[in-house]
Formats: structure tokens, C-alpha cells, sequence
């Protein structure tokens, strides 16, 4: 099957930015985000959803992505500030945290998603699967990801019972068995169902690993 061509723009001769987020459905950790504002002529065969290439692409295209592009930044938002105000508002506020990082100010905002509940006064277009439509959205969506990646491998060498190094925090069976058997610990997200349904019953009050 022929890939599907991204587009380098939304609406000609705007300063457009792509905005995405990575981390919303795991157990651990901050949710990060990226913003990115991209030359208007920019096209990159390779560059795509982030959740479409591996490992070794996703590395390869960042620092291709941090070179060429007019302004990038990433940012994050807390587990615990996730448990206070939710993953939905701060998947939000970590997307509006990393277009106020811009050193380029842009004129629209393409959000990867649905919704969008904005900080400042930019416009924005909400694009369903716009990480595999636009290219500033697919490289926002890699950024995201590869920082978030790093921040969890730290995280794995502090905590190695979690295979943190794997999963990145997603709810993976072997995640779910760590926590049953260590508790939790400092980046867990409390506000979310850490456990299967079946194991609730039996498990102790959760202990914070120092």
C-alpha cells in the first residue's frame, strides 16, 4: 500500500505550528508535549506518525527535525499535577506550555486530537490522526515521544522493577505485576486504575519506593 503523502500546511502563508502529545494513557511518569513550526516548503520522506516508525527512526529523524525547523519546544507535565488536575487538562496544558516556549510566535496552531482548550489567544484547527496528515504535527508527535522515552529511561535506572526501559509506563502485564509486588512509586499516577480489576481486592495500601 502507497503511503499517504503528508502535507507540509494547513492554510498557506500562515506561521502554522503542530502541537501533539505522548503519555496520556500510562501508569507513570509526565505527559510531554511538543510544539513545531516547520518551513513551508518542508518534506521529509521518512518523517511520519511517531507511532508509525520505530525506535531507531523516531532518534534519527529528532535531531533532523531540531535542525530544520524554525522553532520547536517541549514540555511537560507532572504526575502528580496530572492526578491534581487530571490527564485530559494536562495533556492540554502541556501542549500550551510548549507553544508559549516558541521563539517563533505563530499565527495557527494544528492540534493533533479532537479538542483543545487553548492559553492563549492563537488560533487552532483540532485535526483527528493529524499526525499522519501534516508533517509539523508528525514531528511534534516524534519530539514528544523521544523526550518522554528519555525521561522514562531515567526513571528505569532509578526504578528498574517497573521495565520502565520497555513499556515507557504503559500498562503492560509485567507493569501491573511490579506494582502488586513493590507498590508504587514517586512518578506512579494515583488517580489511575494501577491494578487489573481481579487484583484490586487483594492488594495493600500502595507504599512510595524512596
Amino acid at each position: 500500500m502507497t503511503k499517504q503523502k503528508l502535507l507540509s500546511y494547513f492554510q498557506k502563508g500562515q506561521i502554522e505550528a503542530g502541537c501533539d502529545e505522548a503519555g496520556r494513557g500510562c501508569l507513570a511518569g509526565p505527559v510531554f508535549a511538543a510544539a513545531v513550526i516547520l518551513p513551508a516548503d518542508f518534506e521529509n520522506e521518512l518523517l511520519d506518525d511517531s507511532k508509525k516508525l520505530t525506535e531507531k527512526q523516531r532518534y534519527f529523524l529528532r535531531p533532523l527535525i531540531e535542525k530544520e525547523a524554525l522553532a520547536w519546544a517541549v514540555a511537560s507535565v507532572s504526575n502528580t499535577e496530572i492526578d491534581e488536575i487530571n490527564i485530559l487538562n494536562a495533556s492540554f496544558f502541556a501542549m500550551n506550555k510548549a507553544v508559549q516556549q516558541l521563539q517563533v510566535v505563530p499565527e495557527h496552531l494544528l492540534i493533533d486530537g479532537n479538542r483543545f482548550r487553548p492559553r492563549t489567544k492563537i488560533p487552532f484547527t483540532c485535526m483527528v490522526k493529524g499526525d499522519g496528515r501534516f508533517y509539523s504535527i508528525a514531528a511534534a508527535s516524534i519530539l514528544a515521544k523521544t523526550y518522554r522515552d528519555d525521561f522514562m529511561q531515567q526513571a528505569h535506572n532509578e526504578f528498574p522493577n517497573y521495565d520502565w526501559n520497555k513499556n515507557k509506563g504503559y500498562p503492560t502485564k509485567k507493569h501491573r505485576a511490579a506494582i502488586k509486588e513493590f507498590g508504587t512509586t514517586k512518578y506512579h499516577r494515583m488517580s489511575f486504575r494501577l491494578l487489573d480489576e481481579q487484583l484490586v481486592l487483594d492488594f495493600p495500601q500502595a507504599k512510595e519506593n524512596k
